[in-house]
């Protein structure tokens, strides 16, 4: 799974990006430093692999993983070309979720594309240039679907549908508002419009913000819009995050305590990221390895087993499911056994996050 990591120019996404990955992408106080995107894959901090750690003590600990991508910064007029224009908006439309950075800070250093800070206007110049992109392909696809309707009434509904997607677009909101019936969205389901992606607010600070952030009027608007959109603003400050990144675990711990932060706000993007994609973990425990398996939400067991591999959801017969919780109150498989908490469950059983499984299977 992709999440794109888009914003203006010098809004803080390559030193974001740096954080999260530790992969080094270059920063630099010009637009357009970030020309193709720079892609890192980092894992989604989960403590409850420690805790089983503990537990089975295994050879390997292995976390369940993201893929970002620091995109280009985008500029009024990229749906027209202005700046890295197309090549921009081609990046965006590989990934599955988008990480919108605004810059909330002030900072006569560092320049911005459009001379002072307003968060909402940053937000609407990038949101407009997708939505104008967007229009493009839905205009392209009605000219295709009128002369296809024609010949076969079938194509009215896929019409029907893009007018909707068409009036919500040119209303100035993004695709991922329509409400469509489920006919209507199969015949739409391969356009790929860049507002449909789901998305989540990064408001970059200053660390002197951290301190009285509830209070800054800056995200405070960047909050009440993705309220409004009924998705996340996380506050963090970048710079901080990229020296938190290289520390060990236990300065690491310190310096979070020692900024009155309860985990830094790099972990908190990534387990959001997963959450908006709609994705969850099984876990599977043993002496040779402790590790979190990603599936979608409403995954039946035969279909996560092929995650570990196809031939044991080939040949698949149950699985023994234990609660995470369950397992580690009562300290071990063994206990949880005699208590009755070790449940067999067969091919419609919906895996949960945190079922800690081991699949039985014949091939």
């Amino acid at each position: 799974m992709k999440i794109g990591i888009v914003g203006l120019p010098n809004v803080g996404k390559s030193t974001m990006f740096n954080s999260i990955t530790k992969a080094g992408a270059e920063c630099a106080n010009y637009p357009f430093c970030t020309i193709e995107p720079n892609v890192g894959m980092v894992a989604v901090p989960d403590e409850r692999l420690d805790k089983l750690a503990k537990m089975y003590k295994p050879q390997k600990i292995t976390h369940a993983v993201i893929e970002f991508v620091d995109i280009a910064g985008l500029v009024k007029g990229a749906s027209k070309g202005e700046g890295l224009g197309n090549k921009f908006l081609s990046h965006i439309r590989e990934v599955d979720a988008i990480v919108e950075v605004v810059r909330c800070f002030e900072n006569s250093n560092i320049v911005h594309v459009d001379g002072n800070i307003n968060p909402l206007r940053d937000i609407e110049t990038i949101n407009l240039e997708l939505i104008f992109a967007d229009i493009e392909t839905v205009d392209k696809r009605i000219e295709k679907t009128t002369k296809l309707l024609k010949a076969d009434k079938k194509y009215q509904i896929e019409l029907d549908a893009l007018n909707k997607i068409k009036s919500l677009l040119e209303s100035g909101k993004p695709a991922r508002n329509v409400e469509l019936t489920e006919e209507e969205k199969e015949t739409v389901k391969d356009l790929f419009l860049l507002t449909s992606k789901p998305i989540i607010y990064i408001a970059n600070v200053e660390e002197e913000q951290l301190a009285n952030i509830e209070n800054d009027e800056n995200v405070k608007k960047v909050k009440e819009l993705a309220k409004k959109e009924n998705t996340k603003c996380i506050p963090l400050c970048a710079k901080i995050e990229e020296e938190l990144s290289g520390l060990d675990e236990k300065d690491k711990k310190e310096m979070l305590e020692a900024l009155g932060l309860k985990e830094s706000g790099l972990d908190t993007v990534i387990r959001e990221s997963y959450d908006l994609l709609g994705l969850m973990s099984f876990l599977t425990a043993g002496e040779p390895e402790v590790r979190a398996w990603t599936i979608k939400k409403g995954t039946k067991a035969p279909e996560a087993a092929g995650k570990i591999h196809s031939d044991i959801q080939r040949g698949f017969i149950k699985a023994e499911i234990v609660s995470y919780d369950d397992l580690i109150r009562e300290g071990g498989m063994a206990a949880a056994k005699e208590k009755g908490l070790v449940r067999s469950e067969g091919k419609e059983y919906i895996m949960q996050d945190g079922d800690v499984v081991l699949f039985k299977f014949n091939v």
